[in-house]
């Protein structure tokens, strides 16, 4: 580990029910030992059931805030959430070409819990083109993957395709497949990297990819390998999930 307090810039949106988005990314964080920096790009309307509507924040004020902080704040990762417009990616964009070196994941959040759809096809587009090659990590669930590669006639072949598109790795989530334990497979270029069995919990939640993703962020802020940063990420996210709590009507939020 690092003297310091290794630094984790969340950008990201903001779900008021505090189970997902950026708070989930800063609870998650700060438990892994990091320093968290935050840039919210969609305020939404939703509680843990679903999400009702969403509205962008002015993608140069995003440009703004990520130029202002990383020039005061050195950053070692960089976790990327729900996105929401495309104006928004082009921001992104191009402050990741200023900081080649730090590591990034990619949260494909593409729809809500409750099935709002939260991603159009054009930014879809977008994604793939202006993120992906400046992805470290990509962390879709099954049916993110699917999206973001329409054709593929396996989830292997998802991941095939990820890498194609230009990100170094892909944890594809295996909670929403029809199997009685949840497995989650992990890709770069050589091929299938790891694969990890978790016993399948029977409660819905809200923010478990928030949580992942975030944990994975703040391993390889503290330098950890990416196969180490994506077992211990793995481990925090159902040690949460385990210990869920419901604070409404609606979904189980992880227990950061």
């Amino acid at each position: 580990m690092k003297s310091r307090i290794p630094v984790v810039l969340s950008i990201a949106g903001h779900d008021p029910s505090g189970g997902a988005g950026i708070q989930a990314d800063i609870e998650t964080i700060r438990q892994m030992g990091c320093h968290a920096c935050s840039v919210v790009t969609v305020l939404t309307v939703q509680n843990t059931g679903n999400v009702v509507s969403m509205h962008g924040v002015d993608a140069d004020l995003i440009s703004r805030q990520l130029d202002v902080v990383s020039e005061d704040i050195t950053i070692d990762a960089i976790k990327i959430g729900l996105i929401g417009y495309v104006g928004i990616i082009d921001s992104i964009s191009q402050f990741l070409e200023t900081v080649p070196d730090i590591p990034v994941v990619l949260d494909p959040v593409l729809a809500a819990g409750g099935g709002t759809q939260l991603a159009s096809s054009k930014l879809l587009d977008q994604m793939k083109t202006k993120l992906l090659p400046k992805t470290s990590i990509l962390t879709p669930n099954s049916i993110e993957a699917r999206q973001l590669a329409p054709n593929s006639q396996s989830l292997q072949h998802c991941a095939e395709q990820h890498l194609r598109d230009g990100c170094q790795s892909v944890l594809i989530t295996g909670t929403h497949e029809n199997n009685q334990t949840v497995i989650n497979c992990l890709y770069d270029q050589s091929g299938l990297l790891d694969s990890s069995e978790w016993p399948r919990l029977d409660k819905s939640y809200h923010g478990s990819g928030c949580t992942l993703s975030a944990a994975i962020a703040s391993g390889l802020a503290h330098d950890q390998s990416l196969l180490n940063s994506v077992r211990a990420a793995q481990q925090m996210t159902w040690d949460s999930l385990q210990s869920g709590y419901q604070p409404g009507r609606y979904q189980y939020v992880p227990n950061r």
